[in-house]
């Protein structure tokens, strides 16, 4: 099977900028205590399987220096396993900082492969799901700090919950000339009620509304630790029928998703759900898409 992943992270403990993984808490992944060990390009393509890897999209892993990440990134680019392994990295940033413009400067100074920025916003009143703490989306000072990827020609990853989705779209319509890639399918997480379902449900509807929207099927064992490819079927096609094929991206999550299933079993489940569509569409959601929105093998903007 051909793929492009669009959402994999790399790390090394000892260069001490990832906290949460030098000292696991539980949270909403579980117990990730065995995904604190170092992970490569070498790791991933040892456990691929049948899975013919063409390229990565390299996600921000909560650094905390992330010029230290990138820097160690472009590294490990060079270096990999496998010729333009890491098609393309999403930085991390903090916009409201005052030195967001500088930041960003320097990390597209690093890496010509940077194609796009990711700042966590989930925010929930449950304190094992909340990520944040604030509402970046209402700040004048992260306002003024998103505007800058416009101007570099970057792309946001956008990661939240179906609660802050209207508010996203909201931003998305008043940053035309940025490209959003919604992370982990919206991240359903209230799923007891009726209500949990449509906010998802309507919150993806608002969003696909703006032409500048994608979005990433991914992420599906952080919230659904014993998923199937059942449990996950209708948050596929309810995905893909929101935002059709051209807007839709298959990714691994991995190692994040490698706490509840093999790579290739993901990427297998991926192809069972979306078994009758044509080969064409088949291409774009597991590879084709990919490239388009990350601008893999393009020149740096």
């Amino acid at each position: 099977m051909r793929v492009v992943d669009p959402h994999v992270h790399f790390w090394q403990l000892d260069l001490g900028i990832q906290p949460w993984l030098e000292t696991p808490q539980p949270n909403l992944l579980g117990d990730y205590s065995p995904m604190a060990r170092d992970f490569g390009p070498a790791e991933l393509l040892a456990g691929a399987g049948d899975i013919d890897i063409e390229a990565v999209v390299h996600i921000e892993a909560d650094a905390t220096d992330p010029l230290r990440e990138t820097q160690w990134l472009t590294g490990l680019a060079n270096e990999a396993g496998a010729p333009d392994l890491i098609g393309a990295l999403v930085v991390g940033a903090d916009l409201s900082a005052p030195n967001a413009h500088e930041m960003i400067s320097r990390q597209m100074a690093a890496c010509d492969r940077v194609r796009g920025v990711r700042q966590i916003l989930n925010v929930h009143a449950d304190p094992l799901y909340d990520y944040v703490g604030r509402h970046y989306m209402r700040e004048p000072e992260w306002r003024a700090g998103f505007a800058l990827l416009a101007e570099h020609g970057l792309s946001f990853d956008l990661q939240l919950y179906p609660g802050q989705m209207p508010a996203a779209a909201q931003l998305a319509a008043d940053f035309p000339d940025v490209t959003f890639v919604i992370n982990h399918a919206g991240m359903y997480v209230d799923r007891t009620t009726p209500a949990g379902w449509r906010a998802w449900r309507d919150g993806l509807t608002a969003l696909a509304a703006r032409p500048n929207v994608a979005i990433k099927l991914s992420g599906f064992g952080m919230l659904d630790h014993d998923w199937t490819p059942g449990s996950i079927r209708p948050l596929i096609l309810q995905a893909i029928d929101t935002f059709g094929v051209e807007r839709c991206l298959f990714a691994s999550n991995y190692p994040v998703d490698g706490l509840y299933a093999g790579y290739a079993d993901i990427w297998r489940a991926y192809a069972e759900v979306v078994g009758g569509v044509s080969a064409a569409e088949r291409d774009a959601l597991f590879a084709d898409n990919a490239r388009h929105v990350y601008r893999i093998d393009a020149a740096n903007p």
